[in-house]
């Protein structure tokens, strides 16, 4: 009997010693296969990532080309005078990762408008600009123009080096709560047809008058008040 349980003892010894070696070569083997596999696929992900985040590869696209890029190459994001340029994904696509890759997603949509050939026209493309105008300018509140902000830090404006007008408004945006797209929009594209730049104005002239700010910080060489009706 006792031999019989050495016996066992000396089988499962062996067994377990076994069992170990060969579980200890598995980490050993497949750790750096794994770790290279990773990083196949994280570069590869990211490539493709990078490869259509190009202004080269937004106008790939025959409407983006024809249509949009054109104005925008007239815009002072295509040309200024101090040759910093803001291309397509400065602007639409967002620089953090994961805002990135969500954008990325929602962009598979365009493409499958893309291959339905929903704006193959200009006419077809001008028959949806308001729409896709609309579509952007809400992204961008809701983000308080975060790709505006990229480059444009209201906080960091020099009030000296700017317009009175200029100074003035962004000093008022700041109290208002006011985002870059609330005032800046068509900076790039054209506005949509129909768009009522004038109801913008007089709701922002409303404001102003409410909270007394004097009309001749705007309008220049104004000869100024007559009583409360000026």
């Amino acid at each position: 009997m006792a031999l019989r349980s050495a016996g066992l003892m000396r089988i499962s010894t062996l067994l377990w010693r076994y069992i170990t070696n060969v579980t200890s070569r598995v980490p050993i083997i497949g750790l750096p296969v794994v770790f290279l596999a990773g990083m196949v696929f994280w570069g590869g992900f990211n490539w493709s990532l990078e490869l259509t985040n190009t202004e080269s590869f937004c106008t790939s696209c025959h409407a983006m080309r024809a249509y949009l890029f054109e104005e925008y190459k007239e815009s002072v994001h295509y040309s200024n005078r101090t040759g910093v340029r803001a291309s397509c994904p400065d602007c639409h696509v967002p620089k953090e990762w994961v805002h990135k890759v969500v954008r990325k997603v929602q962009a598979t949509n365009e493409l499958f408008h893309w291959m339905l050939g929903s704006i193959r026209t200009p006419e077809l493309f001008e028959a949806k600009r308001a729409e896709l105008a609309s579509h952007v300018w809400a992204s961008m509140k809701k983000t308080d123009s975060r790709e505006c902000r990229n480059c444009h830090g209201i906080d960091f404006m020099t009030e000296e080096t700017q317009s009175t007008k200029a100074n003035l408004m962004h000093s008022l945006a700041r109290g208002w709560g006011n985002t870059c797209i609330d005032c800046h929009k068509g900076i790039s594209h054209t506005l949509p047809k129909g768009f009522d730049a004038n109801l913008l104005m007089d709701e922002l002239h409303d404001r102003m008058e409410k909270q007394g700010v004097e009309c001749k910080l705007c309008h220049e060489g104004m000869a100024g008040a007559k009583k409360d009706d000026w």
